[in-house]
């Protein structure tokens, strides 16, 4: 192996020898800890080392890096307290995840660091969103984000590749290729020669290193790193280096040939550049004996400060309110606020008016969405709009025409078909401080992101304190003969994930109340609205800033025969029919289905004592489930008949619109009304 120092002086060439020592002689300590039982599970970086320190000493302190499991040097070589850092291996209460997450499942905004979650490729759209952002403040940096050659098989790759290549953002993406996904060998993973194959395809240059070379890695990323805050553009980065060890320790590495080993310890990172620093008398052999004592009691420090530290206790509480980050300076329910301009009512005056004393105008739902997408944009400067389709063409439903010309297109940002990418992008806007919304071109593709919305944005807060200011915008909902991939209701998919909020308006007072509150929320926030409302509904909308409080149901109508509980198109159905059975009912609309108002709930039902939940979406699994056993906890007492359920059939949307109509509640509605009311 061959070391070019160029002109790097002995202070650097030997600051780097320490910083690639250190996680070495980490990971042989814990080694022996393993299997002592005293450590419960371990992934070794041995043979790789110069890849994280060499990357991580290359870029500025204030650029992120988002790591994998063996990239132990980018924690070490940005200085992470070596104590807590081995808390979070134990699992202590003192760890960055407070016991909630091992290895190195997270991230500290502090040293820039973000770590991985299992799923391994969703960190590198989260990297184009930390790089968008720098973009957008025109900050001179770059981030960077590893990827194994296994890994580098996931969707999420190309998707992550793409959409830095079409919107050039500062990414350093560094493929370790070390030639195995656990055991499968890498003609087993992939038919190309060679990952810089595929930097042309992406339309970004792509080098290839020695990943076992400290110095050329260092020397490559530094020199790349200074390139692209001048030149902002991603770069693929191949670096070459060997697995040791198993993928993780208990599977062992009985599947690699002894003479690859063999092969491979000659190339040891950290004995090599040992030995030219020896050699050509940069580094003494008492000065190596020392930077080696130093360290092992460094090591050995920070261990015994984690075996010091306290276990995590359960706490109900605690563990429930570390769900989701504090929504500040909230107002009562539809308080107007005002815009960045307004000098008037100001948050040290008087309380600002009710919304039934403003002015108010009559719009359409769709009208009323769109006001409050621009009066958020216009309130939040740091607001980043993101979809397919959504900049001059203004989308497929036209909510986002013109804002292009108000806004910017830095601000609203036309999309590839990358859903996933787009969602994890959103999380690394909050990372640097951004909020974003992205909106799925119709609900049904929020599959392509599922991954992001429930492991990354869903449990980032908890896992390690980041919030993820995302609201996800959806056109839900059948009705217009669209079929099974463009009518489905799948709100319940998220109403079962901790960490998110969803939201269904009913009417235009809540769909712009609702959408605005979205975006003053720091957590992530599903919103449905239904299609079939856009253009078919209108009523009074206030023309300032408000909030409609999340969490909060409403009366959409009182009665005291019977309650039904309802959201979204449900509500229409609920008051067309009582009206054409002439039923005096509560129609509640819970508007925010998670979390949804069991207060309001609880009162209804023990007002009426008859309860029917509907919702479109399909009977088994749906939210009305959820509610109804709820009921039978809480008010059962209460009760003068079955809890009655009404909802779509348990089948995919038909084409046809006879079938179609089968296919939805309303017919049944009606028979379910009549036998609830005469039980």
């Amino acid at each position: 192996m061959t070391f070019d120092r160029k002109d790097y002086p002995n202070d650097l060439l030997l600051h780097l020898y320490r910083e690639l020592l250190k996680p070495r002689l980490i990971e042989e300590k814990m080694l022996i800890l393993l299997r002592q039982g005293k450590v419960s599970k371990w992934f070794s970086g041995i043979g790789q080392e110069a890849i994280s320190v060499g990357s991580t000493l290359a870029l500025n302190a204030d650029e992120y890096i988002l790591p994998l499991h063996r990239n132990l040097g980018v924690f070490t070589g940005r200085g992470v307290p070596l104590g807590r850092l081995f808390a979070q291996w134990q699992g202590k209460a003192t760890g960055y995840t407070k016991g909630r997450d091992r290895s190195f499942h997270f991230g500290t905004n502090e040293h820039h660091i973000v770590g991985m979650i299992s799923h391994l490729g969703p960190q590198l759209a989260v990297a184009d969103g930390i790089a968008l952002a720098d973009l957008l403040d025109e900050k001179p940096r770059v981030t960077l984000t590893y990827s194994g050659d296994g890994g580098a098989s996931e969707g999420d790759f190309h998707e992550a590749l793409n959409v830095a290549a079409v919107w050039q953002l500062p990414v350093i993406f560094l493929v370790e290729n070390n030639g195995y996904g656990l055991s499968t060998p890498s003609n087993e993973q992939f038919r190309f020669k060679s990952f810089v194959d595929k930097g042309p395809a992406y339309g970004m240059e792509a080098v290839q290193l020695d990943g076992n070379n400290v110095l050329e890695v260092y020397d490559k990323i530094n020199t790349l790193a200074e390139d692209l805050r001048q030149n902002p553009r991603p770069v693929l980065v191949e670096a070459l280096t060997f697995r040791m060890r198993g993928h993780e320790e208990a599977s062992g590495t009985k599947y690699v040939p002894a003479e690859l080993l063999q092969e491979w310890a000659t190339k040891d990172p950290v004995e090599t550049y040992e030995k030219w620093l020896l050699a050509e008398g940069i580094l003494s052999e008492t000065a190596r004996v020392q930077v080696r004592e130093g360290l092992k009691q460094e090591i050995e420090r920070g261990w015994q400060e984690s075996e010091a530290a306290p276990i995590p206790h359960a706490d109900d509480q605690a563990e429930l309110a570390d769900m989701y980050a504090p929504v500040v300076g909230k107002r009562e329910e539809s308080r107007v606020k005002n815009l960045p301009d307004d000098k008037e009512n100001s948050d040290n005056e008087e309380p600002l008016p009710l919304t039934s004393q403003l002015l108010t105008q009559n719009l359409r739902f769709i009208d009323a969405i769109q006001q409050g997408l621009r009066q958020s944009m216009a309130r939040f400067p740091e607001l980043v709009l993101m979809g397919q389709d959504i900049a001059e063409y203004g989308g497929v439903f036209k909510i986002t025409e013109g804002f292009v010309a108000e806004f910017g297109k830095g601000r609203v940002r036309n999309t590839p078909l990358c859903e996933s990418a787009i969602v994890g992008a959103g999380l690394g806007l909050s990372i640097r401080g951004k909020k974003s919304m992205v909106e799925m071109q119709f609900a049904d593709f929020v599959t392509c992101g599922f991954n992001q919305i429930v492991n990354n944005l869903a449990k980032s807060y908890y896992r390690w304190g980041q919030n993820a200011d995302v609201v996800i915008r959806m056109p839900t909902g059948a009705g217009s003969a669209a079929g099974p991939f463009h009518s489905q209701s799948n709100e319940a998919w998220f109403t079962h994930v901790p960490g998110l909020k969803v939201v269904y308006p009913s009417n235009p007072h809540d769909a712009k109340g609702l959408l605005c509150a979205a975006f003053e929320d720091p957590n992530p926030v599903m919103y449905f609205e239904h299609k079939m409302l856009y253009r078919s509904l209108s009523g009074p909308v206030p023309e300032a800033y408000y909030t409609t409080p999340i969490g909060q149901a409403a009366l959409a109508q009182e009665g005291n025969e019977l309650s039904i509980i309802t959201y979204g198109m449900g509500v229409h159905w609920a008051l067309a029919a009582c009206k054409e059975l002439e039923i005096q009912a509560d129609i509640l609309d819970l508007r925010t289905l998670l979390p949804w108002d069991t207060e309001a709930v609880g009162r209804s039902v023990r007002k009426t004592g008859r309860v029917l939940i509907l919702h479109e979406d399909t009977l088994t699994g749906g939210l009305g489930g959820e509610i109804a056993a709820w009921i039978a906890e809480n008010c059962f007492s209460s009760l003068d008949a079955p809890v009655r359920r009404v909802a779509s059939l348990d089948t995919a949307v038909p084409f046809a619109p006879q079938l179609e109509a089968g296919f939805l509640p309303q017919q049944r509605l009606r028979e379910q009304l009549r036998a609830l009311r005469d039980y």
